[in-house]
């Protein structure tokens, strides 16, 4: 079993990457997936985030008003962090619960977590690799603004609110630049993928990685210092 964890800022280009590992075969988890079936009606956590917010953070028929959560978790950290609290042990559960019942049917399975707040979160999930779609803020900014009807006040918000682009490349065994060219992001995933299953499949001393672009190896990740 491999473990990837795939994570990148808002409007990084994480989808595409994650789309693409899916038509190759990888089973996706999807973190954001997940955190909107716990924020369902009458499950806990949604009724723990109300008791926390208050009931303003609810729609009329019970459900989650997500504008109005957003607007108070991303204006304060405190809150953000409180949000995380009731979140995440949830969201870790499951994730671990459906990689079990995925390694049981298939032990060669890769495995793609699609975490966008891997970095902000620390977390403690035991990955082979992490992957990270990265593009600058500034990009990111104008393809807020372009694709989601942003101000660019918004999409700044949005962007501060999560780890940095440096924070996500000190963590990162691969660094996947996706201002290129969708084709050649599509091209670089295909080529990581081989090299996935051809590990899959032999010792790490009978691999040959020349030309495998593995852009930011262990060895060479940024220092905290």
């Amino acid at each position: 079993m491999t473990t990837i964890a795939l994570t990148g800022g808002i409007a990084s280009g994480k989808t595409t990457i994650s789309n693409r590992l899916r038509e190759l075969g990888a089973v996706i988890i999807d973190a954001d997936e997940i955190a909107r079936e716990i924020v369902e009606p009458g499950q806990p956590v949604l009724e723990a985030i109300a008791k926390q917010f208050g009931e303003g953070i609810l729609e009329a028929d019970g459900s989650l008003n997500r504008a109005a959560l957003a607007d108070i978790v991303f204006a304060d950290e405190d809150a953000r962090r409180a949000l995380n609290d009731l979140t995440h042990p949830e969201i870790r559960r499951i994730t671990e619960e459906r990689i079990e019942t995925e390694r049981a049917a298939d032990p060669s399975t890769i495995f793609v977590h699609d975490i966008p707040l891997l970095a902000e979160t620390r977390s403690n999930y035991d990955y082979d690799e992490i992957w990270v779609a990265d593009a600058p803020a500034e990009v990111r900014v104008d393809r807020l603004i372009a694709d989601r009807g942003m101000t660019r006040e918004e999409a700044l918000a949005r962007i501060e609110a999560q780890a940095s682009d440096e924070e996500r490349r000190r963590i990162a065994d691969v660094v996947l630049d996706t201002t290129r060219p969708i084709s050649d992001t599509i091209e670089l995933v295909d080529e990581l993928y081989s090299r996935l299953r051809i590990t899959d499949r032999l010792d790490d001393d009978e691999i040959s990685y020349d030309g495998i672009p593995v852009t930011t190896p262990r060895e060479e990740r940024i220092s905290d210092d």
